[in-house]
């Protein structure tokens, strides 16, 4: 729990067409996000208050124009409304381009709130990429770029960044490199201190079975060598079939693993409910979830809030340097 003082931290309420509006009000109803960080919102106070009426809440929703109005109140829903969205533009479960252009909007509103230092970092609820593709605004979204930008999954106890991303397993043979690995290893490091891990433990996956290949013996080694050097305290390459259990049970704060589905199938397997992201790359706290917009249930006031729930407090507790949950 946050024992410094609590950190304003900015939550977009996702594609308003779906279930980010409500388990974003589910969460907020818990009153265990204002625990961690002083929260307030960005979107639409109408659509908050369809959301609420669809969880079954009792919470008012309060229209602010700047940050020294929270309230900072588990019983007030406080948000940053610049009056984008027109209510009618809505297709509750379905895709379309209005609400695609301003989810990019809120998110560009979160960005500069976080880049002037007015807030301490930034959650992504759930959007839709098809309709940012609808309104030409798709590359808003956690673009990642090897050695600028990592995504960093968290899942309880096992937490995992990525070398790489949306590439096929041919192209990371190919980008794997030394320098690549080594600057990968000097962002987790300096991240995961930000973050008040005073003294990070760091498992670096290999590429291969066994970590044993021409990658690990080029490329991988003298990346991790380098970093060792330097005062960074990891381990590796280890064998991608055991370095997650082992850090499941403590022995790293967390695994550098070499491509998308190396870290993602042990994240998912590992634990679904609860899991976050965090975009590691801007100069600020910018965390998401792991699921979309479920069309399929909107409205119905079943959708679970436990991701969104996690990832409101997590940002609070890292954005304190208060370390993990």
């Amino acid at each position: 729990m946050n024992t410094n003082k609590k950190p304003i931290i900015a939550t977009m309420i996702g594609d308003p067409c779906g279930i980010g509006p409500e388990v974003i009000a589910k969460a907020w109803a818990t009153g265990e996000v204002h625990e961690y960080s002083t929260p307030v919102l960005i979107g639409s106070a109408q659509v908050m208050e369809r959301a609420v009426g669809f969880s079954d809440l009792k919470l008012p929703v309060r229209k602010i124009s700047k940050l020294d109005e929270i309230t900072d109140s588990a019983d007030v829903i406080d948000i940053l409304d610049s009056g984008k969205l027109d209510i009618n533009d809505v297709t509750l479960g379905e895709d379309n381009a209005a609400c695609g252009k301003v989810s990019a909007d809120w998110l560009d509103e979160a960005d500069k709130l976080a880049l002037s230092g007015e807030v301490a970092g930034t959650i992504m609820g759930p959007i839709s990429s098809v309709a940012m593709k609808m309104a030409g605004v798709e590359g808003k979204v956690f673009n990642i770029k090897p050695g600028l930008s990592y995504l960093f999954l968290i899942s309880g106890s096992l937490r995992v960044m990525h070398l790489t991303d949306h590439i096929s397993l041919r192209e990371v043979c190919e980008l794997v490199s030394s320098d690549l690995v080594f600057n990968a290893l000097q962002t987790m490091d300096s991240r995961l201190k930000e973050w008040g891990i005073k003294s990070p433990r760091i498992g670096v996956s290999g590429l291969n079975p066994h970590a044993y290949g021409e990658e690990e013996k080029n490329e991988i080694i003298p990346g991790i060598s380098r970093a060792k050097e330097s005062g960074i305290n990891v381990e590796g390459p280890v064998a991608p079939d055991t370095i997650f259990r082992q850090c499941i049970d403590d022995k790293y704060d967390a695994v550098l693993a070499m491509f998308h589905d190396q870290g993602h199938i042990a994240i998912k397997t590992w634990g679904f409910v609860g899991n976050c992201a965090l975009m590691v790359g801007p100069p600020y706290l910018h965390m998401s979830v792991a699921h979309g917009t479920a069309y399929d249930i909107v409205g119905k006031g079943i959708a679970s809030h436990e991701m969104i729930l996690t990832a409101m407090k997590m940002t609070g507790n890292l954005a304190a340097g208060n370390g993990f949950l």
